[in-house]
């Protein structure tokens, strides 16, 4: 008999912690939706204390699904604790999820508290977390580089509060697979009362033992994985959904264990969320990226051609991938597009969405003499999921060459439906349009960071552009996509002073309250 194991997603408030995969409500909502249809269990939405943004978030998320439990993640603080309720209680499946550290090095240097005052902390949160409901998380924060009896102590005590779920983290991707096993099986074996809650692992990848932690514990008893979707998160990252799900289905002989998960919307998944958040999936990613599948060696050629089990363990259609392409171009008609667009994941497109996306398409095809998947998923994301905001960008004209001249750039925004047009120098094209946005709207944030990627390949190739900027301690990210580099720069810096103004209203909304 298999054992049935449980899929715990962080991908909208671990995942979004990495590096420029912030994601806005709608963006949230949607990729959401997405995990509930690929069969995850229970989605964590975000941290509804955090901010507004993320409240609201959590909140429009809990009302929208339908399946998937809906967890909110909370400091074992009261406030916390009522502010996760509020935002996830409306969901037809509601959990609160509560952590507190439990290591010496975080229990003297960033709580400042000592192991009795923590266990009565934990005890509070749990109980009040137990009073709004039965579906109780707690974690207990770098449990992997805790001391094993007072860990036990800690879950104990979780359990006898009201914990229905106790997460033994490995924080920063510290331990080895075969002593986190070794903990689970202690703690399993030395709580009296294990067996009243599903004990649950949350690996990070500092050491790239994420997946390698995960699965050692799900065979040492763990029964529920915290993971992302392509394994993002804050610093190396978390636990690749994808990579636990295809060990345990390619290795069934060896795990016995079966999830919920629709393996082949994988694939589907791993990139919806790759275009939404603007970074590619690396090409030697496992699962999903460009060459998990690629044969080039004639050896390995010829063993496949001979027998495909030679060199693949799992087939490209196990996880979504298509062993056939259907090409995309200027002779394309609609119900060729909607078939492609519902092979990407937008099978929830209206037929008036579809026509934008269509009429997108055949105007790129006069431009380029073949159309990607990634070149018709950045125009959903360009001519569809793209809201309207303060600031919208008209119209830009950039000079630049290689003598004396600076570089200028003259842009026409709509600022707040005011037309609104500006000149500037920089000492580049891209530095220029940026300059004449910033003065346009009237900010001038720093830049931290310039990321281009080609979506495609060949020289007209659609690039894909990330900027991350900040003012007074507030960041945003924008994304941008074009076939034109500088438009697809503006385009990037346009949404994220978008974000930093949006982030700015919600903190003063937030202080009147």
């Amino acid at each position: 008999m298999s054992e049935r194991i449980y899929i715990f997603d962080t991908t909208l408030r671990d995942g979004e912690q990495s590096p420029g995969a912030t994601m806005n409500t709608f963006e949230k909502i949607r990729l959401a939706h997405q995990l509930e249809a690929l069969g995850v269990d229970i989605i964590e939405a975000g941290f509804p204390a955090a901010s507004q943004g993320d409240f609201e978030a959590v909140q429009a998320i809990a009302r929208a699904l339908g399946r998937s439990q809906v967890a909110g993640l909370c400091r074992a603080m009261p406030g916390d604790i009522d502010r996760a309720w509020e935002a996830v209680k409306e969901a037809k499946h509601p959990r609160i999820h509560t952590f507190l550290a439990t290591s010496d090095i975080h229990m003297k240097h960033k709580l400042g508290k000592t192991r009795e005052q923590v266990l009565v902390m934990a005890e509070a949160a749990v109980k009040r977390a137990a009073s709004y409901t039965t579906n109780v998380e707690f974690s207990a924060e770098d449990a992997s580089r805790s001391d094993w009896d007072f860990l036990a102590q800690i879950v104990e005590l979780a359990i006898a509060s009201g914990a229905t779920t106790v997460n033994i983290p490995d924080t920063v991707g510290y331990a080895q697979p075969a002593e986190f096993a070794e903990l689970i099986r202690f703690l399993l074996d030395k709580v009296p009362n294990s067996g009243q809650a599903v004990f649950s692992v949350h690996c990070h990848n500092d050491l790239g033992l994420g997946v390698a932690n995960t699965l050692a514990a799900l065979k040492a008893g763990a029964r529920q994985a915290e993971v992302t979707i392509s394994g993002i998160g804050e610093r190396a990252g978390n636990a690749a959904l994808e990579e636990v799900i295809m060990s345990l289905n390619t290795r069934r002989d060896y795990f016995q264990m079966e999830t919920g998960i629709k393996a082949e919307l994988l694939f589907p998944t791993c990139r919806m969320l790759s275009s939404t958040i603007a970074q590619p999936i690396p090409p030697y990613k496992p699962i999903t990226g460009a060459n998990a599948f690629a044969h080039e060696s004639g050896v390995h050629q010829d063993g496949m051609l001979k027998n495909r089990l030679t060199y693949e363990i799992m087939t490209p259609e196990s996880v979504g991938r298509k062993g056939s392409e259907m090409v995309i171009g200027k002779h394309s008609g609609r119900h060729a597009i909607k078939k492609k667009l519902a092979e990407l994941g937008f099978a929830d497109l209206d037929e008036d969405q579809v026509g934008v996306v269509f009429d997108a398409v055949k105007a790129l095809a006069d431009r380029k003499e073949r159309i990607f998947d990634e070149d018709v998923e950045a125009l959903v994301h360009e001519k569809v999921y793209q809201k309207p905001d303060r600031f919208e960008l008209i119209d830009l004209i950039v000079t630049t060459g290689t003598g004396t001249l600076k570089p200028t750039a003259a842009v026409c925004l709509k600022v707040d439906n005011e037309i609104i047009q500006q000149n500037s120098f920089g000492a580049g094209p891209v530095d220029a349009v940026f300059n004449a946005v910033s003065q346009a709207v009237g900010m001038t944030p720093k830049l931290e960071r310039f990321q281009v990627n080609a979506i495609t390949g060949g020289a007209d190739a659609q690039g894909a552009v990330t900027v991350r900027i900040e003012k007074d301690g507030k960041k945003a990210v924008g994304r941008g996509s074009d076939e034109d580099i500088i438009r697809a720069s503006a385009k990037a810096y346009v949404r994220a002073l978008n974000r930093l103004a949006k982030m700015t209203q919600e903190i003063a909304e937030c202080s009147t309250l």
